[in-house]
């Protein structure tokens, strides 16, 4: 690994290899997207992607903490979401996971420098862990995506519950994902990696009626 940065209280590495030759792999490589992607389905109503690789990061702190929250102003340019609700900003997504937790992804490779950015920006008790590689996004939208999700988790989607912005963490088959809805028929499902393999399972298994499509 490259680009060690230490001090007294944090030792921080870029999960990126130096060497390009180094395959990165995401959580549902093994699935094979590209070639389901290349096979299509007629008359899909829904379309399933994977944002591969995007960097994670875990944030801890309190809320109510004005150097956090300016801290993170000033860094991503919005405020720390709210009781279950979700921000974005160029490319960067923050999403509430519980009173002191958030969940932030932003484009691969850009993880370690949003983490040094933070880490410098805020003044005060936190923590802040990369956890890329971990788990992964996967993006369901089309006319029964919602539909589709009432038979993947017990928790109301309908958006009179979870209108767009809300973001939530509930069973998803036996496993667990973290949801947000993106539009009046689009959902973020965040996976853990030892997760996934059960999760995609489950996701083309409720797919199956609809008809789906893969998109790379």
């Amino acid at each position: 690994m490259s680009d060690v940065n230490t001090s007294t209280t944090v030792v921080q590495m870029n999960l990126i290899p130096d060497d390009a030759s180094v395959r990165a792999e995401t959580p549902l490589y093994h699935a094979d997207l590209a070639t389901i992607a290349e096979q299509g389905t007629q008359d899909a109503s829904i379309t399933i992607q994977e944002l591969a690789l995007l960097d994670h990061l875990v944030l801890r702190g309190n809320a109510d903490d004005a150097a956090l929250t300016a801290g993170i102003q000033s860094v991503m340019g919005v405020s720390l979401p709210g009781t279950l609700q979700s921000v974005e900003n160029a490319g960067q997504v923050i999403r509430w996971i519980s009173p002191d937790e958030w969940l932030i992804t932003t484009q691969p490779g850009d993880g370690f420098g949003l983490e040094q950015q933070l880490r410098e920006a805020i003044d005060t008790h936190f923590a802040l862990v990369n956890v890329s590689g971990g788990q992964t996004v996967v993006t369901v939208e089309g006319a029964d995506a919602e539909e589709m999700l009432k038979k993947c988790t017990p928790y109301d989607i309908h958006t009179s519950n979870m209108p767009v912005g809300k973001v939530i963490t509930s069973l998803f088959g036996k496993a667990q994902a973290v949801i947000r809805r993106t539009g009046e028929q689009q959902f973020e499902l965040v996976f853990r990696r030892s997760f996934a393999d059960y999760c995609w399972l489950w996701l083309q298994d409720a797919c199956r009626e609809f008809g789906f499509t893969v998109k790379v």
